[in-house]
């Protein structure tokens, strides 16, 4: 790979929100968009300066200028674009999640490995100013030993459009399972799940599903450590919230209750009054390329000046996104694999679509396959 990277984004919603940050990098070239609406493609383009556009994915695949494509299309084209990008041989970032079967994962980590291409799964969560403050807290070991790891992912998806309504809690499960996994790079090797309450009979007949929150207990591979994860889309009273939490034997980490409140921070062997502090997340825009800093603080670059819903009830992705596309470019340039890779997508993507079915089946059991 060259030091400069020919990036195209594939879809124009909450994709638009990479173009400011690839073209400031300074080892990506924001080479060409997709958006199959040609009048919305050329509103964007327009507006951000790219003029190689297509209005047909297939076509955009065919141009031998294109090393990488940024996938930010609707949930189920995520596995068949992706696919379609390898044996075309682009590497592929692709927003969350990665597949929406086992089975497409599985085909996305042979065809990688088969290509030697890179593919990395867009998950914000892990490039988050909070999961990047309690990784900097591992690293240097203020935690101690982590003993147990806990996140949730709720929010109220009620009239989002398409694909959405009833979606079965966990079928969408990285933003939670992806901090207590990639915290310590572990690979969870086994789940179970319990489903509780009840959503709109008219909301759990579209894909079958009751359940308006769903637990899962992931087991980690060749590790003593273990996770629990929940999710809620529907029918349930709570603010939005992404939390993450991690509880060693020197200090815990606890997310805020309420979206903008400190977070706190718990040190053992003080006095009691004196265990629990709230804290101030620092930014962590200094890991960045100086041409691209600003975007962990500001956003937001939709053509009128609107947020993306997913962006305003992500609560900015904790400025994430320079940090993704960081990582992406750079793990082309270098020739290494990104973080996390095919392989972690995969653990991550099947925790959430295994759980699941673990809760249809009452809490039973469900190994991964090892990707």
């Amino acid at each position: 790979m060259s030091k400069s990277v020919n990036i195209a984004i594939v879809g124009l919603g909450f994709g638009a929100e990479f173009i400011p940050i690839y073209k400031r990098h300074p080892q990506a070239n924001m080479y060409a968009i997709c958006q199959r609406n040609e009048e919305k493609l050329n509103a964007v383009g327009d507006a951000f300066g790219v003029d190689v556009r297509y209005s047909d994915y297939d076509e955009l695949l065919k141009d031998p200028n294109i090393d990488a494509v940024h996938i930010n299309t609707p949930i189920p084209n995520h596995a068949e674009q992706t696919l379609k990008a390898l044996r075309a041989g682009k590497h592929v970032a692709c927003t969350v999640p990665m597949a929406t079967s086992v089975e497409d994962c599985q085909k996305i980590v042979d065809l990688c490995k088969e290509t030697g291409l890179k593919y990395m799964m867009m998950e914000t969560v892990v490039y988050a100013r909070e999961f990047l403050y309690v990784k900097e807290l591992y690293e240097k070991g203020e935690l101690g030993k982590v003993q147990f790891l806990k996140a949730s992912h709720q929010q109220d998806m009620d009239g989002w459009p398409d694909y959405w309504p009833g979606l079965p809690p966990m079928h969408y499960a990285t933003h939670c399972v992806g901090p207590v996994t990639g915290l310590l790079k572990l690979e969870a090797e086994y789940v179970s799940c319990f489903g509780s309450g009840t959503i709109r009979e008219e909301l759990a007949q579209i894909h079958n599903s009751p359940f308006a929150i769903e637990s899962a207990h992931i087991k980690f591979k060749n590790s003593d450590l273990s996770a629990i994860v929940y999710r809620s889309l529907f029918d349930v009273a709570r603010q939005y919230r992404e939390s993450f939490e991690v509880y060693g034997s020197k200090k815990s980490f606890e997310w805020t209750l309420i979206e903008d409140e400190e977070h706190v921070l718990h040190t053992a062997k003080k006095p009691e009054p004196e265990i629990p502090e709230k804290v101030t997340v620092p930014d962590y825009a200094h890991l960045l390329p100086e041409e691209i800093q600003d975007f962990t603080t500001q956003g937001v670059y939709d053509l009128d000046s609107n947020e993306h819903l997913s962006f305003t009830q992500g609560a900015g992705h904790g400025g994430s996104h320079p940090h993704l596309v960081h990582e992406f470019v750079s793990a082309l340039v270098e020739d290494r694999e990104p973080f996390p890779n095919a392989s972690q997508s995969a653990n991550w993507t099947s925790v959430g679509i295994l759980a699941h079915e673990s809760a249809m089946k009452g809490g039973e059991i469900i190994y991964l396959p090892e990707f």
